[in-house]
């Protein structure tokens, strides 16, 4: 009988003592532990994700000749947007010798990566080679739809080029209008003329007095900034 009634005295310590943690010391103890999680979770929350401005393009935008890809006009962009400490990540797609139905073909892969804003520098390649300006046309209105196609609410940008008159000023003043066309069809930004004030200087261009120097391609990334800036 003692050892029962033991027993029962101790049943009811512990009932007792459960009571006691759950209806004081319980719900304090819930409440230490969410507050500490939420702090944990803040500190260890990720910063927002950038955003991406891809450039896609040529030997201009790859940064061809130069020493350091970074000093190309799309490096310099990064760097301006660094400075400025705005979210966003700029891809450097360019590819030099690219034509316009080369990109076609690589557009597809390209944009297996999500993008915001699309920068389109192709043509220039097209030009010094003669090939029909209606073909020059055709694929870069196939890129531009399929950009539009994949991320509809993306900004595209397109950036104008002009060719000496080589192949005759018939074809080069069509060469030349293509982009203000393409811009206005479909409702995109247009960077009149990428080598504004860069083209036919020869101080600030490469031997091959075709691809800029590092000089030259921060002259070219005031001509796409002035553009774009108010897209970001």
């Amino acid at each position: 009988m003692i050892a029962v009634r033991h027993f029962k005295s101790f049943l009811a310590l512990l009932c007792a003592l459960a009571a006691t943690l759950f209806s004081c010391g319980g719900e304090p103890k819930e409440k230490s532990e969410t507050k500490a999680g939420s702090t944990e979770t803040a500190s260890k929350a990720p910063a927002a994700k950038k955003k991406v401005i891809v450039f896609f393009g040529n030997s201009l935008t790859a940064g061809y000749g130069l020493d350091d890809p970074s000093q190309a006009f799309a490096g310099l962009i990064q760097k301006r947007i660094d400075s400025l400490g705005l979210n966003y990540k700029v891809i450097n797609a360019g590819v030099s010798g690219e034509t316009t139905s080369g990109g076609n073909s690589r557009i597809d892969w390209l944009l297996k990566q999500p993008l915001d804003v699309f920068v389109l520098e192709l043509g220039g390649n097209d030009g010094l080679r003669g090939i029909p300006v209606s073909e020059t046309k055709k694929n870069l209105q196939a890129i531009l739809d399929k950009v539009k196609a994949k991320y509809p609410d993306a900004k595209r940008v397109l950036a104008g080029m002009q060719i000496p008159p080589n192949m005759g000023q018939q074809y080069a003043t069509e060469f030349k209008a293509v982009y203000g066309e393409l811009a206005k069809t479909n409702d995109v930004t247009l960077i009149p003329f990428l080598l504004e004030g860069v083209g036919g200087e020869s101080k600030l261009n490469q031997s091959d007095g075709i691809h800029p120097t590092a000089e030259g391609h921060k002259i070219l990334a005031e001509n796409v900034w002035i553009r774009i800036k108010d897209l970001l």
